[in-house]
């Protein structure tokens, strides 16, 4: 039986030998991205042409890239996200389709901190007039009093509440799947998504986005953000409106902003002329710790999935 896996991720592997060890005991013949970046469908195409399964980052994996594999059993998602799985096509094709909901949890909740700790205290900006020779002492703000808002209640939703929570902080959260006895149970304020938009000081989005990649978050939506208050998206690209959040930010309409995930990757756009806002390249999950189990537990899903078929 052919058992060749394709490992796409472009750090598949660099935080520990587990995932590739694992698949060898198991008897699988590893492809590993060869690249060392997100890989296009006629790459995945070219490189996985005889494999079983796919232990899959964030690729294109559309209907012309499952035709073109025909021995395709699994597709393994390490993390969350799916949505560049042409799920509903996997399901004609008889192709399983899994992911580690649990793993990004921690650390992009630790992320959604220390991207709010950055841009409230200006670290990013005294780092650099350091690092340029110049001694200047920037003033920021205090995160003790400030009510955080939170968008999106699912895993990463609620572990980000519940730190601000341990911390002190007032969070009034919305979701669209309304769990009343969590809110309670945590002290979460729900309401709706215009109220916290209104009233937060720190806004902190933790959803999948729209079907259609429309923005969540548009001209209308950023209109109602305080002019002191900050905005964070570790969630997914496109849920903020790019330009629209630009031209809030050039404005000094919104405090401030900080993103690690983007409509396009890598980013090129505008907002890298801005001052008020802080960048990472969507490293969310990109805790050694915790990306390393993300890749073993994907090689057991598809180890798990490969040995029902």
């Amino acid at each position: 039986m052919n058992k060749k896996v394709l490992t796409s991720p472009s750090s598949f592997g660099q935080c520990g030998s587990e995932p590739f060890d694992l698949l060898a005991r198991h008897g699988f013949e590893v492809i590993n991205n060869p690249f060392g970046r997100k890989l296009t469908e006629d790459e995945v195409i070219e490189i996985a042409s005889d494999c079983v399964g796919i232990v899959a980052g964030v690729e294109p994996l559309t209907a012309r890239v499952m035709d073109a594999l025909p021995k395709l059993k699994c597709i393994s998602r390490v993390g969350v996200g799916i949505d560049s799985v042409d799920l509903a096509y996997a399901k004609t094709k008889g192709i399983a389709v899994v992911n580690t909901p649990d793993g990004p949890t921690l650390p992009v909740a630790e992320l959604t901190l220390a991207m709010t700790m950055a841009l409230l205290r200006k670290i990013p900006q005294a780092h650099h007039n350091l690092k340029n020779g110049v001694w200047k002492k920037e003033i920021g703000n205090l995160l003790y009093g400030k009510t955080v808002g939170v968008i999106g209640l699912g895993r990463i939703g609620r572990k980000v509440a519940t730190i601000f929570r341990a911390l002190g902080n007032q969070v009034i959260g919305h979701d669209l799947l309304l769990d009343e006895d969590w809110a309670k149970q945590n002290s979460v304020t729900m309401c709706s998504m215009e109220n916290v938009l209104k009233e937060a000081d720190i806004i902190t989005l933790h959803i999948p986005g729209n079907a259609d990649k429309s923005p969540v978050l548009s001209k209308n939506e950023l209109d109602m953000i305080k002019p002191s208050a900050i905005l964070i998206n570790i969630a997914r690209g496109g849920v903020v409106d790019e330009e629209a959040l630009y031209e809030s930010l050039k404005k000094l309409e919104i405090g401030g902003a900080a993103l690690d995930v983007y409509a396009k990757e890598p980013y090129d756009g505008r907002l890298i002329e801005l001052d008020n806002i802080i960048f990472t390249p969507h490293l969310g999950s990109y805790a050694a710790e915790a990306k390393l189990q993300m890749e073993i537990d994907a090689v057991k899903n598809l180890i798990d999935e490969m040995e029902k078929s």
